[in-house]
Formats: structure tokens, C-alpha cells, sequence
């Protein structure tokens, strides 16, 4: 089985898409501009990506957070033997491989076809069956209503759309009655502090409020990154506007011992402040 793409336009050419000094500013991005971005950055840089975290990663490791909290001792998804589960902005679809190695039926949809490419690069290499993927915006998922059990995403698709309380109701819509939903993103909070891992990280410097999206873009001012702020409230409420209970909000402590660096996350900001939020929430 190959990628199944669902795409409006097609796979970009890799050599037009050199970003070197882009600006960073702060303005708005509307979702076609953010999705179109998105696809282009993580096309551009999954090579890079999964070399510099595929070993933090592993290939079937079910990893929620830089603080490395497992899946397998949080068990937030609940029992997923015998269950169907949508993996959104799945990357090499680390996490859906772990869940076909405990009986689940895992579908990993990402926005990059590269990185859907490293997730048949890791089963081919391992020899083993490979986990249904499919190309495709998490914001307009191409699956019938109520055709999952459970939904995950780890870091993924969430904080890189315009529309997420449009994004929640497409997960409700392909969930079945009763259906758990949870994501992890960085902590809101930490969209005060500088994404820098060193005591610079530890001073705010923007208001918490600001939802304006943080934009990379090139020389003709078009997007090339953009990651969009939501707060703690603005989260909850997009989950029950969209007909989701929310059960738990877990904010992962930095554990002993853990001495690895990941951007912004380090183990001198993350004895200090959250670096990450996961939202557990149920289908009514």
C-alpha cells in the first residue's frame, strides 16, 4: 500500500523552497496561507527533522511531549486493542506503528508528503508491515463520518492551523459516539517567553493574549512558516463548541534524569514553567 494523497495542489518542487533569511514577524495568516506553508516547511525539512529527533523519536515510540512522556505509562487514549485510531500530523508515523504493535488499526495522516515518505522508509528498513498512511490536511480530514474509535496527535497539525476549532469538529465528525480526542502542544504559556533553552528563556517578553500568528516569511512576504497561539481557554472552549467533555488537562513535569535539549525545551525551563499541554477529551 502507497501514500494516499488528498491534496489540492501537488507536492512541491523541493529546490524552489530554500527559506534562508526569512523574516520572523508576527501578523495574521489565513488558513489556506497557513496550510500551504506548513505543507512547503515540513516538506522542505523532514529530512532534517527526523535526523536530529529519530532517535528521541524512535520508530515505534509513542511519545507525547520533549519531556518524554510515553503513551505506554500515561495511557491517555484509554485501551486500543481491537480499536480503529486516527493519528493527525503523524510525521513517520512513530506513534501509529506503536499502536499497530499493541492490535490497534492505526491511520496516520500528515500534511508532508516527505514525512509520510520517512514512515515507509522505517517500515521498509524494519521489514515490517507497513502503517496505513495518507496526505492530507488535518482541517479537512477525507474520512465518513464516525469511522475512528479514537484520534491522537502528538505535536502535530494543531498548533500549525488557522482554524482549529474548525479542525476539532472534523475530528468530532469522523469520531464515533463515545470516542476519545487528545493532543498535545506546546504550552500556551510558554508563548510569552523566547523559544531559547537558556535563562534568556525564563523572562516574558510578549503579552500571553496575543493570538497574532508567528510568521516566517521570504523576501515577496510570503509565508513559509507559520504557527498560530491559543490560550488555555481558547483551547476548552474549541473543544466544547465542537461537542467534545474535556476529562483531563496534563501538564507534564520535567522528569529527573532527563538531561535532552529540544528547541526551547530544556531541563532549566522545564523545572520552571509547563512546556507542554495534552487535552483529554471525549466525543458526546
Amino acid at each position: 500500500m502507497g501514500i494516499i494523497t488528498v491534496a489540492t495542489t501537488p507536492p512541491p518542487d523541493l529546490h524552489d523552497l530554500d527559506d534562508d533569511g526569512d523574516d520572523a514577524v508576527r501578523r495574521h495568516a489565513e488558513a489556506d496561507e497557513s496550510s500551504r506553508a506548513s505543507r512547503h516547511w515540513w516538506d522542505r525539512n523532514a529530512d532534517e527533522y527526523q535526523d536530529e529527533h529519530g532517535e528521541f523519536l524512535g520508530d515505534d515510540r509513542f511519545t507525547w511531549c520533549p519531556e518524554g512522556l510515553d503513551e505506554a505509562d500515561a495511557r491517555l487514549l484509554g485501551e486500543v486493542a481491537g480499536r480503529t485510531v486516527l493519528e493527525i500530523g503523524a510525521g513517520a508515523a512513530q506513534c501509529s506503528r506503536w499502536l499497530l504493535h499493541r492490535d490497534a488499526r492505526p491511520v496516520a495522516v500528515d500534511i508532508s508528503y516527505r514525512q509520510l515518505q520517512h514512515s515507509r522508509r522505517i517500515d521498509l528498513a524494519r521489514g515490517t508491515p507497513p502503517v496505513p498512511v495518507v496526505q492530507a490536511d488535518a482541517a479537512v480530514l477525507p474520512f465518513a463520518d464516525g469511522s475512528f474509535d479514537l484520534a491522537c496527535s502528538a505535536y502535530g497539525a494543531v498548533p500549525f492551523s488557522a482554524d482549529t476549532a474548525g479542525l476539532m469538529r472534523e475530528v468530532h465528525r469522523v469520531l464515533r459516539p463515545g470516542g476519545r480526542w487528545v493532543f498535545s502542544v506546546t504550552h500556551p504559556i510558554r508563548w510569552a517567553f523566547p523559544d531559547e533553552p537558556g535563562v534568556e528563556g525564563l523572562t516574558a517578553v510578549a503579552s500571553y493574549f496575543d493570538r497574532t500568528p508567528y510568521v516566517e516569511q521570504d523576501e515577496q512576504g510570503r509565508a513559509t512558516y507559520v504557527e498560530h497561539h491559543r490560550t488555555l481557554g481558547d483551547r476548552v472552549r474549541e473543544l466544547v463548541g465542537a461537542g467534545f467533555r474535556l476529562l483531563d488537562l496534563v501538564e507534564p513535569e520535567w522528569p529527573e534524569g532527563h538531561e535532552q535539549e529540544w528547541g526551547g525545551w530544556s531541563p532549566l525551563r522545564g523545572r520552571l514553567i509547563p512546556g507542554t499541554a495534552i487535552f483529554v477529551s471525549e466525543r458526546d
